[in-house]
């Protein structure tokens, strides 16, 4: 399988790398748009902020590439805001891919919650096949302050505060607030499911 990940100023991409490993899969970590267009399944990972990760995005026409890509892509964390319309975080316009979803920081004033959200946390709601043979409330860990609420393209929730979109998807896009590559034996499942699709 010709896999490409990503390649853009954010970080965890070298986790992901060690998730496939031990799935026997290897990927090509690339901001070659030839060699992205080419794969037959694309990684979207990312940790950091959403306004510098877009301006790199731009610089290198990513912008343009990813929304057109037509093979599975998935987004990790800032890989899946970054799909939305819009994110909150130094008031950044995103990739569009799921329109209408905007990124909203969570608000610790409105009660005791934690911002940034980290640790692990249930996982509901469970449709599609990214989700073959996860068991309704199993454990994923996150490490973050912004979320997409709830919308059309939610497959998954996660309640923090308030119930959250886990996991995102429209056609050939998925995307997945949690980090898959940290969850343990769920993430591994789940990054196989994706492998599978």
């Amino acid at each position: 399988m010709n896999l490409a990940i990503i390649k853009y100023n954010a970080g965890n991409i070298q986790s992901v790398l060690f998730a496939l490993e031990r799935l026997g899969v290897s990927a090509s970590v690339t901001d070659d748009p030839a060699q992205i267009s080419a794969a037959d399944k694309v990684i979207f990972p990312g940790v950091g902020e959403a306004s510098t990760a877009m301006q790199f995005l731009r610089e290198k026409g990513m912008d343009q590439l990813i929304p057109s890509l037509t093979q599975p892509v998935l987004g990790i964390c800032l890989g899946m805001q970054l799909l939305c319309d819009y994110s909150a975080e130094n008031d950044t316009h995103c990739l569009g891919v799921f329109d209408n979803v905007k990124v909203t920081r969570f608000n610790p004033a409105i009660s005791s919650i934690k911002v940034p959200q980290i640790g692990w946390n249930k996982i509901a709601s469970l449709q599609g096949p990214l989700f073959d043979g996860i068991e309704e409330g199993a454990y994923c860990y996150y490490v973050h302050g912004y979320y997409a609420g709830i919308s059309p393209y939610t497959i998954a929730c996660t309640h923090y505060d308030l119930m959250y979109s886990a996991a995102l998807q429209k056609n050939n896009f998925y995307g997945v607030q949690f980090h898959p590559e940290k969850s343990a034996a769920t993430g591994e499942h789940i990054l196989k499911n994706f492998l599978t699709l």
